[in-house]
């Protein structure tokens, strides 16, 4: 006697059987198989979304503690931890600028469990100026949400008497390589923001590499560099005080924090845009199912107002995206830099 039909089979196991009997009768035993095997993935791509997270989750910040890509990490954590009712513990795993904790991501089981605080310098710029390195995050990693991004402001000292972008490359291009330029460090996101105004400006400046932005500030103000991309946080008090001048701001749009300041690109370059960005990424064979999840968790975090508020704090604009959209973002920053390092001939190798 045949069985009464199952009213509380959901609409994947019927189509699953469906998709059985048909294979069925049309490959025989061979398409059977196949088609066995195709609805075990499924089954245990489903399961695998439907059970995550089961246990705590590990974010890794591959630099060290208390700084601004640290700080960020552990207030998305701390928001993820309250709203899955699992911990979200941030490890920090330091050296070789940062990839030393993202090979460490790339290597994990690909379950949701381990992820990566990545940001502009590891997965755009540190692997494509150590070729040494034979890493190439694209293939490495799967993006699950972007998390905010940075602005700069390009400071100058003010008695370079430049009052605009515009007037800053025509002076650099009346005295090539003289105009001498700080950032925080070859591959900083201060120094590839230069490099980009360089190439899109068809100037050449003189680079002058600091152990951090701090230093570089410093000398700025000393008049022994004339000029630099600052994070708005550290420079926007300086420029209140009038110890530099604002010329731009690196976003595309104007910045709430400074909103007289102009941008780059309305200065003359259009389609400048740089500045520090934070990406959530797991391992690439991560199943797309718990991606969705992930990114899902990481956009309700993003979504709470104490937490927004944490990231303004900090000088971030939130953002957020799809794991599909996170993937487009990274690869078109990667070739962006890319461009740029080579077109810079910057190396560290």
């Amino acid at each position: 006697m045949p069985h009464a039909q199952n009213s509380q089979s959901s609409p994947s196991a019927v189509l699953i059987g469906a998709a059985l009997i048909g294979a069925s009768r049309i490959w025989g035993r061979v398409g059977l198989t196949l088609a066995l095997a195709a609805a075990n993935v499924l089954t245990c791509s489903a399961w695998a979304a439907d059970a995550w997270p089961s246990r705590a989750i590990t974010l890794v910040v591959p630099f060290a503690a208390g700084g601004g890509v640290d700080n960020v990490a552990r207030s998305l954590a701390a928001q993820m931890s309250q709203n899955l009712q699992q911990p979200v513990v941030v490890e920090n795993r330091v050296g070789a600028g940062g990839m030393v904790g993202a090979k460490y991501v790339a290597n994990s089981a690909p379950d949701g469990y381990t992820l990566l605080m990545g940001t502009q310098t590891t997965l755009a710029v540190v692997p494509l100026l150590t070729p040494s390195a034979a890493f190439n995050p694209l293939i490495a990693f799967a993006g699950v949400s972007q998390v905010g991004s940075s602005p700069m402001l390009l400071v100058t000292h003010p008695s370079l008497k430049v009052k605009s972008v515009s007037e800053l490359l025509a002076r650099a291009k009346e005295r090539p390589g003289e105009l001498n330029f700080g950032s925080g460090g070859v591959g900083t996101t201060t120094h590839m923001a230069a490099a980009l105004l360089g190439v899109m400006g068809n100037t050449r400046m003189t680079h002058v590499a600091y152990k951090g932005e701090q230093p570089a500030l410093g000398d700025l103000m000393g008049n022994h560099i004339q000029w630099m991309f600052s994070n708005v946080p550290a420079a926007m008090p300086l420029v209140k005080s009038g110890r530099l001048q604002a010329l731009a701001i690196s976003s595309e749009q104007r910045s709430q924090t400074a909103p007289e300041v102009p941008t780059v690109a309305e200065s003359g370059l259009a389609g400048f845009e740089a500045g520090t960005w934070f990406v959530v990424v797991a391992a690439r064979e991560t199943p797309r199912a718990v991606l969705e999840r992930l990114s899902a968790e990481v956009g309700k975090a993003l979504d709470s107002l104490e937490l927004q508020q944490r990231l303004q704090a900090q000088g971030l604009t939130v953002q957020k995206s799809t794991p599909a959209q996170s993937d487009k973002y990274l690869a078109r920053e990667y070739e962006k830099w890319g461009r740029v390092i080579k077109e810079s001939n910057i190396s560290t190798d």
